[in-house]
């Protein structure tokens, strides 16, 4: 099998809701629009930032269907399938159209807090069914498991498996799955503010929060960051640094749907047991916004 990697700057998108929290995908339409035109990669559907916990298994069919429409293959599509039920998430990927899908971003369970051996027998179980190459996702601030760098080079060999969207923020981990050197593999930032100083140690690009707001500033400093472009990279860096704290000072995705709420590209309304960021912390973002556009 060849394996497709998908590199540079990819956008965990938002979904943008009305405010009776009903999607709106008038909305969606102009985030993907604008997204695209600032220049990003690749686009990442029904991640964590789309709230898809929230969202039926209709809304996320229409969310996915939106997309790809909009879209309209100009850059490649990745769509968010995990979960803590290994046979109900294998069952999920037998039945999923894939029709415009380049790839799925795979979490690691929550919960349960599986062991490491765990880990394998399920990404390898994912890997082995999903028609389309897999991205490994390791956060563990939200799933209270960590995938530690050996076992991530131990997946890293399966022929379809990718790249890992490493968001544990432990440099010393970045940089040990890196050194294992696995061809055709590749580490994505999964953490915005990090994104830098993973690209200087041999990531290939991110899966970002930032960017559904800023997609041209974002996408620039990664490319230069590629490219090692250290004075622009680290200029451009700076001068998001401020915003992407605040973006997470409340709670992902309150924080970039106050941020593009200041760009007028759709509402701040999120699904309970979400709520919006602080008045205080609102403010800040619109301040930014304004600096940074």
């Amino acid at each position: 099998m060849i394996k497709h990697i998908l590199t540079g700057t990819g956008v965990a998108l938002v979904t943008p809701f009305n405010n009776d929290t009903s999607i709106d995908f008038e909305a969606l339409d102009a985030i993907v629009n604008h997204v695209i035109r600032g220049g990003v990669e690749f686009l990442v559907v029904l991640g964590t930032t789309s709230e898809a916990a929230t969202l039926n298994q209709e809304e996320k069919k229409q969310v996915l269907e939106r997309v790809l429409k909009t879209n309209s293959s100009r850059i490649p599509v990745v769509l968010g399938m995990g979960g803590n039920n290994s046979l109900k998430l294998i069952d999920e990927i037998k039945n999923q159209d894939f029709t415009g899908v380049s790839a799925i971003l795979s979490v690691t369970p929550y919960y349960n807090k599986p062991q490491q051996a765990g880990l394998l027998a399920h990404f390898n179980m994912v890997a082995d069914v999903s028609p389309v190459p897999v991205i490994l996702y390791n956060v563990p601030g939200r799933t209270s498991v960590n995938m530690k760098a050996d076992t991530t080079l131990k997946l890293a060999v399966h022929p379809n498996i990718v790249s890992v969207k490493e968001a544990s923020g432990d440099m010393a981990q970045v940089m040990a799955i890196v050194a294992g050197n696995i061809k055709d593999f590749e580490v994505l930032s999964g953490d915005d503010a990090l994104t830098l100083p993973m690209l200087a140690v041999g990531a290939k690009g991110v899966i970002s929060v930032v960017a559904n707001a800023f997609p041209e500033q974002f996408s620039r400093m990664v490319r230069a960051g590629m490219n090692n472009c250290n004075q622009e990279a680290k200029e451009l860096h700076y001068r998001l640094l401020h915003m992407i704290d605040l973006l997470f000072a409340d709670g992902n995705p309150a924080g970039i749907k106050t941020a593009l709420n200041c760009l007028g590209l759709c509402s701040n309304t999120l699904r309970m047991p979400l709520v919006g960021v602080q008045s205080t912390i609102a403010e800040e973002i619109a301040k930014e916004v304004s600096r940074i556009k």
